[in-house]
């Protein structure tokens, strides 16, 4: 399985799985922003994930600013958008799919071919 592909599977489940939950606790509180943080640093163990979740999300922002400028990646606005609506959960693979597909554009196609005997790697052009 390509990478891509899997990078796009983990969007998916990193989408469902976070609203899966996060739906019924809004149909059932409201978008309560005091609540929902009241809940999520209600004892030690949530508040180590929430602390650990916001600290990756700071650590994945300055990733994609770094890689997006250096790859020249198209649409990095996309995952932050993700960040913000969904969380690191989305955001994280969708940036790595647009981060292997930068890479695979600017690339051009290598095959391995073989001149006597001794493998050597030749670009297609």
């Amino acid at each position: 399985m390509k990478l891509k592909t899997l990078y796009l599977i983990l969007c998916v489940i990193g989408a469902v799985l976070p609203y899966w939950q996060f739906v019924p606790w809004v149909s059932q509180n409201g978008l309560s922003m005091p609540l929902f943080f009241h809940q999520l640093f209600a004892n030690r163990i949530s508040s180590f994930f929430g602390l650990d979740l916001l600290v990756s999300a700071a650590v994945l922002v300055v990733f994609m600013r770094s890689e997006s400028s250096r790859l020249r990646i198209a649409g990095r606005w996309l995952p932050i958008l993700a960040l913000l609506l969904v969380g690191v959960s989305l955001a994280f693979p969708m940036f790595l799919y647009m981060r292997e597909r930068s890479i695979e554009q600017a690339e051009p196609a290598t095959t391995f071919e073989s001149v006597e005997g001794s493998p050597q790697l030749s670009k297609q052009t």
